[in-house]
């Protein structure tokens, strides 16, 4: 007998077995939304995504969402109902299919954006996935990602400056959404309520905060950091939402000699 042949009998032979557990295909899409914005997509590298059993810890898919940030309309409405639909054809996703034989406990880790290392964050959620129960339908499967994206422009990491130069150094740095979405004054995003500042560090002691202000461009943020001698000034920029909690930071170092 071929082989064709014998794979369609034992499966027929399977199926005729009261009580045989046959496997069927599910389909689960997974969309990662940057907190208080949009989809996570391709234009900032996307989300490495994860998909285990949480019983067992075995991996069952992984991948990388790939997309657009989405329909602003669709996703940044105020009163659209805890029912309305986010996500469309424009809305970064991943999708893949599982052969499930029984429900299984899912656990699916994030991790991104990928483009912005110094940004990244690590979030994860459970659900039950039946044989059959797709995960792709609606929105699909959205994994909310906190944190805003904070990137050190000026000055470049270990810098060297001599100390009779200068008397202050100018930091300047993008801020932006984990989506990459952009932040302006009276913007969706508005820079009038993200406060922006710097800790500033030198030979490993705190020796100061300073605030740093829009810098009349979308995104930017300048300062200035007061140099008061030769030494390592280790400097961390951080961005916060004072009305979510949302929070992002970069860092840089400057060597005054």
């Amino acid at each position: 007998m071929k082989l064709k042949a014998i794979i369609i009998a034992t499966s027929f032979a399977l199926a005729m077995i009261p009580g045989a557990v046959v496997a069927e295909n599910t389909d689960i899409t997974v969309r990662v939304m940057s907190k208080d914005a949009k989809f996570v997509g391709t234009s900032m590298g996307g989300t490495r995504v994860i998909l285990r059993d949480k019983e067992t810890g075995e991996v069952l898919a992984q991948g990388v969402t790939a997309g657009g940030t989405g329909n602003t309309g669709k996703i940044m409405h105020e009163n659209g109902g805890r029912r309305t639909a986010m996500a469309d054809e424009s809305a970064a996703s991943f999708n893949t299919t599982l052969d499930l034989d029984r429900p299984r406990m899912i656990e699916a880790e994030v991790y991104g954006p990928l483009a912005q290392p110094q940004a990244a964050h690590v979030a994860s959620a459970t659900q039950w996935v039946i044989p059959g129960g797709h995960l792709s339908v609606g929105d699909g499967w959205v994994i909310e990602l906190p944190g805003l994206v904070v990137n050190v422009l000026e000055p470049a990491a270990a810098q060297k400056v001599s100390a009779s130069e200068v008397d202050s150094i100018s930091v300047s740095a993008n801020v932006m959404m984990m989506c990459g979405c952009p932040i302006t004054p009276d913007g969706l995003w508005d820079a009038n309520q993200f406060e922006v500042g710097m800790t500033i560090s030198k030979d490993g002691e705190k020796v100061g905060e300073e605030e740093m202000s829009y810098a009349g461009k979308a995104s930017m943020y300048n300062g200035e950091i007061p140099v008061t001698g030769p030494g390592v000034y280790d400097v961390i920029v951080h961005a916060y939402d004072p009305q979510n909690g949302n929070t992002g930071i970069d860092r840089t170092t400057v060597v005054i000699k």
